[in-house]
């Protein structure tokens, strides 16, 4: 048994090409990982990757707690089932499950053994004389399964394995190969296109497009909680509606508008999440709804849609129409005027037909009709607090403040502060009435109430509905707008520096011995020995003529004394955020960045450095983390 790890794997052929960009996983022992995604989208080729089948570029693949990324296939401990099922033809069933085994030369009875057991598992012992002409598509598939299961892997890796069944069989397979992974209590990863196999088999999807992924989560919280429109939209059948859309607040109710005449009113409790931004009836959003979330009626309240086509199957019927009125003049010309609707029990609803949708208020999604994230997230990304500077102080959430020193520059009058919940912490600045408390991917999120709106927090779990909880604003974690224009953004947790990578060879005890090092200007840091190996193995000897970029945490990096090595830095301004102090900093080579210093340092000049062990390295040719 094994659990994987997939840290920043990139795959990037030879012509710039890149198929993979920066997966990472940690997959547990005896999960049921699946990579689903449209055909292109990387998730193949990733599986591949895990077996050894594909070189990876850069990252690391880990299987148990060994490196396996230069490691043989045959000795990674796996097992991978190919969507062509790859038999031998001109062998028996018996022959091709033994093949692998014989291969290994292990012994005749031990073989017998492990084949009967895998082919009793299956039921597939009388066929082990057949050969794979003489069998059909899920009967070979099974062969195939068997093949992989006699080498008792840590890993089972499956590759599109019922692509070429019908769909009763693959309805079939699907709950034989769910049934097995159970019983064999070890390590899945299958890759398919269909949502259906990856909702109904996976304990955990990746959902991939172009080569990143979109998301990894649960099935049902990839149905429920989609990250962007995209996930929205694979996932589920039929797909879910889109339709564009504006919001408008009118005290307790939001008015959703589409595109025409149509509109549908929702109380504000329901989108409460979204930033108040979208709720002036002017920024453009996407509204989502799925099918089976529709109510319909004949009431003439809702969503107005004449029927275009009906599918009835049996206890299900999927209505599909356009948006508009009996005449047909529909009143929406845009792409989304289509909807669908999935209904139970329905035999009352004919083409031609004028009828109108109720989309429950629990299942409505937006996404931003930009970005296509979602707007609504378990923890809101972020609170908009309008403030107003006056002097040396900003007044916000009722209550007066001093103006961070950092802040000096902005202008006078009303302001925005985009606020992180995490940037909400115990303090006594402000105080607000805590509202509700809910749940929120393991963490309490409060809904502070806010005049007609809320303030989202993450606290304590000894925080109640109805405290009055005080409570600061960490101001070097939020945005500071002004007149639409940013003035200050969240300060980077991380210092990036550009700079060169050399290697100098020692001899030590007579052996030759190779050391690498991270050349920011005069200041040399030597690499940590595998990353050396990793950055030239990725970029060859070249790797001494390119440029790469330097991260390390901001947390990591420490003034040292002229005595000590380090990188000398002028000071160009200190940044005081009131609990924390940073200076802006830039090295003779005209790099500037920020790092923490003492309020009470007031030198013009500091040395700094970091440990080798603390860098991340990334190409400034692709995107692309190296180490």
């Amino acid at each position: 048994m094994a659990n994987l790890k997939l840290s920043h794997i990139y795959k990037v052929y030879d012509n710039g090409h890149k198929a993979v960009n920066d997966f990472s996983i940690d997959i547990a022992d005896r999960e049921f990982i699946v990579f689903v995604g449209p055909s292109g989208c990387g998730k193949s080729t990733t599986l591949r990757m895990i077996a050894g089948l594909e070189t990876i570029t850069a990252g690391d693949l880990f299987i148990g707690d060994t490196l396996v990324n230069d490691m043989e296939p045959k000795d990674r401990d796996i097992a991978m089932v190919f969507q062509s099922y790859a038999l031998y033809p001109h062998m028996s069933v018996y022959e091709n499950m033994a093949f692998g085994l014989r291969n290994r030369k292990m012994p005749e009875a031990e073989i017998k053994e492990r084949v009967m057991k895998a082919a009793k598992i299956l039921d597939i012992v009388d066929y082990l004389e057949r050969k794979p002409k003489q069998m059909s598509g899920g009967q070979r598939q099974r062969v195939a399964l068997g093949r992989a299961l006699v080498r008792d892997p840590k890993v089972f890796l499956l590759d599109e394995p019922l692509s070429n069944l019908d769909a009763k069989l693959r309805a079939t397979m699907r709950a034989e190969i769910t049934a097995l992974h159970k019983s064999l209590n070890t390590t899945f990863i299958y890759v398919t296109h269909d949502q259906v196999e990856a909702m109904t088999m996976g304990t955990r999807i990746v959902v991939m497009k172009n080569g990143y992924v979109q998301q990894i989560d649960t099935p049902m919280n990839l149905y429920n909680s989609p990250y962007n429109k995209f996930v929205a939209g694979f996932i589920g059948t039929p797909q879910m509606n889109f339709f564009n859309v504006t919001l408008k607040r009118n005290g307790d109710t939001v008015k959703i508008a589409f595109a025409g005449d149509d509109s549908i009113t929702v109380p504000y409790e329901v989108v409460c999440k979204i930033d108040g931004n979208y709720l002036d009836g002017e920024k453009p959003a996407v509204f989502g709804i799925r099918p089976e979330h529709i109510d319909i009626d004949r009431d003439e309240s809702g969503l107005k849609f004449i029927v275009t086509n009906v599918e009835r199957l049996g206890n299900e019927t999927i209505l599909y129409g356009k948006l508009g009125d009996q005449s047909g003049e529909f009143t929406v010309k845009d792409e989304g005027n289509s909807i669908i609707v999935k209904v139970i029990d329905r035999d009352d609803i004919a083409v031609g037909d004028i009828v109108y949708a109720h989309p429950k208020l629990n299942k409505l999604h937006f996404f931003d009709a930009e970005s296509e994230v979602t707007l609504i997230h378990k923890i809101p990304l972020y609170n908009t607090v309008e403030a107003v500077i006056s002097g040396g102080s900003i007044r916000a959430l009722g209550a007066d403040t001093t103006l961070p020193q950092a802040f000096g520059q902005a202008p006078s009058g009303p302001v925005e502060l985009i606020v992180p919940p995490q940037a909400i912490v115990p303090g006594q600045d402000f105080s607000l009435r805590v509202a509700r408390i809910e749940n929120a991917d393991g963490q309490s999120l409060a809904y502070l109430q806010n005049g007609d709106r809320y303030l989202f927090a993450l606290v304590g779990g000894n925080v109640r509905e109805g405290d009055e909880y005080g409570f600061s604003i960490l101001y070097d974690k939020i945005t500071l707008r002004a007149n639409g224009e940013d003035i200050a953004v969240p300060v980077s947790t991380e210092v990036s520096l550009e700079g060169r990578f050399s290697k100098k060879e020692t001899r030590e005890e007579k052996e030759r011995v190779l050391h690498f090092f991270y050349n920011i200007g005069s200041y040399t840091i030597e690499a940590e020995k595998e990353n050396g190996y990793k950055i030239n193995s990725i970029d060859k000897d070249h790797c001494y003529d390119y440029t790469y970029r330097y991260a390390v945490d901001m947390d990591k990096v420490r003034i040292v004394t002229d005595g000590e090595p380090g990188l000398d830095v002028k000071v160009l301004e200190k940044l005081d955020y009131i609990k924390v102090c940073y200076a802006r900093v830039q090295t003779e080579d005209g790099q500037t960045f920020l790092i923490k210093i003492d309020r009470d340092n007031t030198g013009s000049q500091l040395r700094i450095a970091f440990d080798g062990a603390d860098v991340s390295v990334y190409s400034t040719r692709i995107d692309m983390k190296l180490c």
